[in-house]
């Protein structure tokens, strides 16, 4: 039987999706190009100040243990409300929070309003995933659909980093809009009207939600009264257990290998390639005068005249590391920017696999065998190499990561019964996912010391070890993974 003609309400629910899951990936990856300039203003010291990187670290580990534990309540209300309603709610949160961000007058506020973004970000996906794996009646729509709107998500990072690069061109030009300014500053900080972008999603999905239905599925068992209530406790009953706990765990090692490699690449593995050891060594006195001026600066009380005096030196310091440090920095976007393109291709070619109908646990194995070979070669033998050669390595590791992310979001629909998709979705993704596997990051920093060369290539170690760890736990999961149910709903 041919597919039901698309109308123009599933058209509307398509682009929805899209949207929503580029946002998604828009509004998380903000916190990195925002976070450093944010808290050297509001805490008053320069940019090179270790402060800095201590809050920013806090920042990190903060909003995603918040976004973690209110998303794993998300997922019960999607099931208590309707998915509709809390996909609806999370879009607002994450886009209304950034905001409000953009006028914070204390660290302590910023981080509340970084938190609130990331709650909204974790409370959407999964409210979003459910919708729009029941708006579609045809098995074949579905998951073809499922696939192809996931694949936007790759592209919030591209995004999200042309605004950044238009705004830093043209922030003096733009309206103060009331916002807060440093001291002595005749302008607000870019990152505050990068922050104020973050109101877009809001603005383009608030005008087509009211013409898009909720889950017939699940609205016509919640009238009927035989929609079972849903509860964390049915999650390890004797039917669900084992999907429960294989799904978390496969979570928590694709978050694993995101945050505990992936994400510390560009900053902290990068620099130290071949290629930059000329700029390494011209950095290297000038960051050790740089630590001995920020201990002066420290030394000396806010607002004091002493400083003041002290910040200049400091300043002085900043300009002498800044186009040295554009050089380090063009080949960690350059990294980044490899990343990103594998995990657009990995999604890409995962929703093709799917389209194709090969078997769950088949399609699993697929995208996880590649990795038990390239995360070791990337970070132990193409990190010796120059920044081209490694930078396909990196390609290559964002394809079996985001590719595997798609995969649970196309998975974790058909496993869950109606009245549990949210909760047992959310559980996956936000106890295994944000609240287990981001922990990977504190990980590489911790072990990182215990290998031998430079910070760059101890970072790079432990980062292959601790990616190629997650790698093999997680391959070990699959082989437990159970094959979906055709009615995920009736049992």
């Amino acid at each position: 039987m041919p597919a039901p003609k698309l109308t123009l309400t599933h058209w509307l629910i398509i682009i929805i999706a899209s949207l929503g899951f580029l946002f998604d990936t828009y509004q998380l990856l903000m916190t990195p190009l925002v976070g450093p300039a944010a808290i050297a203003e509001l805490l008053k010291v320069p940019l090179s100040n270790p402060a800095v990187t201590a809050w920013m670290g806090n920042l990190l580990w903060l909003s995603a243990l918040s976004g973690g534990v209110f998303g794993l309540l998300g997922g019960w209300l999607t099931d208590r409300l309707g998915r509709k309603f809390v996909m609806a709610l999370g879009i607002f949160v994450y886009s209304l929070s950034p905001v409000a961000g953009a006028f914070s007058h204390t660290l302590g506020e910023f981080i509340f309003w970084r938190c609130a973004t990331f709650v909204g970000v974790c409370i959407e996906f999964v409210a979003a995933i459910t919708w729009i794996a029941e708006v579609f009646s045809d098995k074949a729509q579905k998951e073809k659909w499922l696939g192809i709107t996931q694949l936007f998500a790759s592209l919030g990072g591209v995004f999200v980093t042309f605004v950044n690069f238009w705004i830093l061109a043209h922030a003096k030009s733009l309206p103060h809009l009331g916002m807060p300014m440093a001291l002595g500053a005749a302008d607000p900080a870019s990152w505050r009207y990068l922050l104020l972008t973050g109101i877009l999603p809001a603005l383009m999905i608030a005008l087509m939600l009211p013409f898009v239905p909720e889950s017939e599925v699940w609205r016509e068992r919640k009238r009927a009264g035989t929609l079972k209530r849903p509860s964390f406790a049915a999650l390890f009953s004797p039917e669900l257990r084992r999907v429960t706990l294989v799904t978390a765990g496969i979570s928590a090692c694709v978050y694993g290998v995101a945050f505990g490699a992936l994400q510390v690449t560009p900053g902290r593995v990068a620099p130290g390639l071949p290629d930059l050891a000329q700029q390494r060594k011209a950095l290297k006195p000038l960051v050790d005068e740089a630590k001995t001026l920020n201990a002066a600066f420290d030394a000396t009380k806010p607002g004091s005249p002493e400083r003041k005096a002290a910040l200049e030196p400091i300043k002085a310091n900043s300009a002498k590391q800044k186009p040295i440090q554009d050089q380090v920095k063009e080949v960690g976007s350059k990294t980044q920017a490899y990343q990103e393109i594998g995990g657009l291709v990995g999604r890409i070619v995962l929703a093709l696999l799917v389209i194709m109908g090969i078997g769950r646990r088949l399609l699993l194995r697929l995208l996880q065998a590649p990795g038990l070979i390239i995360l070791p070669l990337t970070y132990f033998m193409l990190y010796k190499q120059d920044a081209g050669v490694f930078c396909w390595g990196i390609a290559a590791a964002g394809f079996v990561t985001m590719s595997q992310l798609s995969f649970l979001g196309e998975y974790l629909p058909k496993v869950f019964p109606i009245h549990l998709r949210g909760t047992g979705g959310s559980f996956a993704t936000n106890v295994g996912g944000r609240m287990i596997g981001t922990s990977a990051a504190f990980l590489v920093a911790q072990i990182a010391p215990m290998f031998k060369g430079s910070p760059y290539d101890q970072m790079a170690q432990a980062a292959g070890c601790v990616g190629l760890g997650a790698v093999v736990i997680g391959f070990i999961l699959g082989m437990f993974l159970p094959e979906p149910k055709e009615q995920a709903a009736d049992f």
